[in-house]
């Protein structure tokens, strides 16, 4: 005799089945260069961070479709994630490159932005799973897990000045070119007196 469940509980155990099977084995593995996520730089200067991004599965192609980031202040902030698509087990490794424009997020600070001044808060990226390249057959499978990490990014006292000589080298180098000066212009004296004595 067949066992017949109302309309209701199949739903519910279709749905718990579909739920219980996962739709991508693998996993993105994100993360910030400097690994700690903490920069730091003088009022005026640009400081960015790098990214590291594997893609663990052995069977499907991940995306990158989205990057946010808490606010910022006391700077400009310019995204430079290039928002790739990784196949089975490959690894990206960008630093960042303000010269290149190459990295994750640079941040221009204000010439005006205080000293001890942090901007703090969270990368998130989202992404998708697909079963071959997006771009050449692939089909889509799923959203990815987005993946979230912190960042901090803190304005230092001004850049180092260039240390001035102390006041004794000074004294010093003052007193060898005067001592100089006088040798030069005594022999010169000398060397015109005994022409015009001739």
């Amino acid at each position: 005799m067949k066992a017949h469940f109302p309309m209701p509980i199949a739903a519910c155990v279709a749905a718990a089945f579909l739920f219980m099977s996962p739709l991508s084995a693998g996993t993105i593995l994100f993360s910030l260069l400097p690994a700690d996520g903490n920069l730091s730089g003088a009022p005026g200067s640009t400081v960015g961070w790098g990214y590291s991004l594997t893609n663990t599965s052995t069977t499907d192609w991940y995306m990158a479709t989205n990057l946010n980031a808490d606010s910022f202040s006391n700077g400009t902030p310019t995204p430079l994630f290039d928002f790739p698509i990784l196949a089975p087990g490959d690894t990206l490794t960008e630093s960042f490159d303000s010269v290149g424009g190459v990295g994750l997020y640079q941040l221009q600070w204000d010439a005006t932005a205080p000293a001890g001044f942090v901007n703090s808060g969270n990368f998130v990226l989202s992404g998708q799973w697909w079963d071959g390249d997006p771009f050449d057959g692939g089909n889509y499978i799923a959203d990815a897990t987005d993946v979230s990490l912190s960042y901090s990014a803190t304005v230092t006292s001004s850049i180092n000045p260039i240390p001035e000589p102390s006041s004794l080298a000074l004294l010093g180098c003052g007193l060898a070119l005067l001592v100089t000066f006088r040798r030069v212009r005594g022999n010169h004296g000398l060397k015109g007196r005994s022409w015009r004595n001739v």
